[in-house]
């Protein structure tokens, strides 16, 4: 059975509206939340009256029925598919199927997300369905506080991302120097083959990963940049894995910094700051506060020592140039936001804290923890020890 979502109940009636639509594939978040399934291909998705239906193709009734999440499933054939995919393109008979769906159902205007595909809505309102944008994101509000259940489920992802961790720590501990560059064996140490001996390690724990960042030098400093080529001594490598397990669909996300060698002394102080600021974020976060005031106290912490955040400058390209923090949960990044503007936190949000220093030229240092926000405080998910120096 379904679960029942009172925000969602709340937001129907407030806009007048009978039901939530979802027409995507099961990678859609919002889809895979409220519907339970995961499928290759779009399926349909209702929300009214305290149940989910779901609309699928005949291939994924039979899965639908049992894997789903849903109270009702029913056939695209049970409304004139095949008779309409004769006459037309079959995507466009699947919409005019959903239009005959929910005029049985006696849905006469839905709320959708703002992923919602335009084609879909065009075909509903040309049979008098009234379709209305969710302007308030309050699926995306609902999946933001997460179930002990989802917890565990982030949980677990986390404990995969620290094995990865220690692999990629592992290697830069028994890595050489020459020549100021790190080698395995013969071999010199790139950011590739780190990445890949993350991948392998997820993937024997379930887990899969799109991408991760393993940056050293100015690739450090440049946003989402995965980082390529050899690998340095004495300098900071930023190892970044925010992986997805595989059966769960529940994300996790991690950061630490490197150096093997010795660091310098700018470096050292970068990274006391950030760890300072990581410290400041972790006393002010709790339900009740702002995502911004958590945000605020990072940005106090590199404000007071001169260095530029994005509240002193909005373009700035050095110094704090990201926010605090993000949500995370079937998407990496979600609400809420520990940034500025970010929303009131709640007991059940689970949030990363990542301050950095960066400097565009030269690279960066960012420390990076997972935790769920609680009525008093948080719940750290992390475990991974968070020490600069390798060995």
């Amino acid at each position: 059975m379904a679960l029942s979502y009172p925000r969602v109940a709340s937001h129907l009636e407030q806009t007048d509206t009978d039901g939530y639509l979802i027409d995507a594939d099961g990678d859609d978040s919002n889809q895979y939340y409220l519907s339970g399934y995961h499928a290759p291909d779009s399926f349909v998705t209702l929300y009214a009256d305290g149940d989910v239906s779901l609309l699928v193709s005949n291939l994924e009734y039979t899965r639908a029925t049992t894997d789903s999440d849903a109270d009702v499933v029913r056939q695209l054939s049970e409304f004139g598919y095949w008779e309409k995919a004769a006459e037309m393109d079959p995507r466009n008979a699947g919409k005019l199927a959903t239009a005959d769906f929910l005029a049985d159902t006696g849905i006469e205007s839905v709320s959708v997300p703002h992923s919602f595909p335009t084609s879909t809505a065009d075909v509903l309102r040309e049979h008098g369905i009234d379709v209305v944008w969710d302007e308030e994101y309050v699926l995306t509000e609902v999946r933001a506080v997460k179930s002990e259940r989802e917890i565990a489920h982030i949980r677990e992802t986390q404990r995969a991302n620290e094995a990865a961790m220690a692999v990629a720590e592992e290697l830069l501990e028994r890595a050489t120097v020459d020549d100021g560059v790190l080698h395995l064996g013969n071999e010199v140490l790139t950011s590739e083959t780190v990445r890949e001996r993350i991948e392998i390690t997820l993937l024997e724990r379930e887990c899969g990963m799109n991408d991760c960042i393993v940056a050293a030098g100015a690739a450090a400093a440049r946003g989402h940049d995965s980082g390529s080529g050899p690998l340095e001594a004495n300098a900071p490598i930023i190892i970044d894995i925010f992986p997805r397990h595989k059966r769960t669909r529940y994300f996790a996300d991690m950061t630490r910094t490197f150096v093997k060698g010795d660091p310098s002394d700018r470096v050292k102080e970068w990274y006391e700051l950030a760890h300072e600021a990581y410290e400041a974020a972790l006393a002010t976060l709790q339900a009740g506060v702002s995502g911004e005031a958590v945000d605020r106290a990072v940005c106090d912490v590199f404000e007071a020592e001169g260095y530029p955040t994005l509240r002193t400058d909005g373009s700035t390209e050095d110094g704090f140039t990201s926010s605090t923090g993000h949500g995370v949960g079937l998407d990496v990044h979600e609400a809420p936001h520990l940034a500025q503007q970010g929303e009131k936190l709640e007991a059940g949000h689970v949030v990363t804290v990542e301050p950095g220093l960066y400097e565009q030229g030269t690279g960066g240092v960012r420390i990076e923890d997972l935790l769920v926000v609680t009525d008093d405080g948080y719940e750290n998910l992390t475990e991974y020890p968070r020490d600069l120096r390798v060995v």
